[in-house]
């Protein structure tokens, strides 16, 4: 069978991310993809998670302790906009994952946006490692969501393909907007 978005970014961030390596949760959520992060790195590497809102980082924060992966994670209260000005600019990142949208379960007026997107992917693509991606899940349903899709297709289509090569996934024949899955590895 076919993998779902969610389950094919773990598949290309499994096939890059060793143990020791340091990568990235841009949008920490629930948690599952921090701890899938920690899961890979191990307790030799360092995962920075990302999130707004507060109830993310107490769902993050309880999945890791449970798991006992709180070790190798460093849980930020901030944008994925602060990266440039919170991970050391000398910090060589393997991997970064988004998941674009708003956080399931909560207040759907707090989304993600096109401008801190950016900002996002410039200070990862500035800190990625050669063999290094940024996954990003794009989850378009939603009002904002179209514009955000738009930006991320935009700035992946213009990243030079003798450095970069980037890949989308989707299945264009289900309702409701399905996820679009962009895969940017570094050459």
């Amino acid at each position: 069978m076919l993998q779902t978005a969610l389950q094919f970014s773990h598949t290309l961030l499994k096939e890059v991310i060793q143990e020791g390596d340091s990568v990235v949760d841009a949008t920490m959520g629930n948690g599952n993809d921090t701890a899938f992060l920690a899961e890979l790195v191990g307790t030799n590497g360092l995962v920075y998670a990302f999130d707004v809102q507060k109830q993310a980082l107490v769902n993050t924060e309880k999945r890791l302790t449970e798991l006992g992966l709180q070790e190798q994670t460093i849980l930020l209260h901030q944008g994925h906009e602060t990266i440039k000005e919170t991970i050391p600019e000398d910090t060589q990142l393997k991997a970064a994952i988004f998941n674009l949208g708003y956080l399931p379960k909560s207040d759907k007026q707090i989304i993600t946006q096109p401008d801190t997107t950016k900002q996002a992917l410039d200070a990862l693509i500035a800190r990625l490692k050669s063999k290094g991606r940024i996954i990003l899940v794009v989850y378009y349903g939603h009002t904002g969501g179209e514009a955000e899709l738009a930006l991320v297709h935009e700035y992946s289509q213009k990243l030079p393909q003798e450095e970069y090569s980037v890949l989308t996934y989707q299945f264009i024949n289900q309702r409701n907007n399905p996820p679009i899955l962009f895969c940017i590895e570094k050459k």
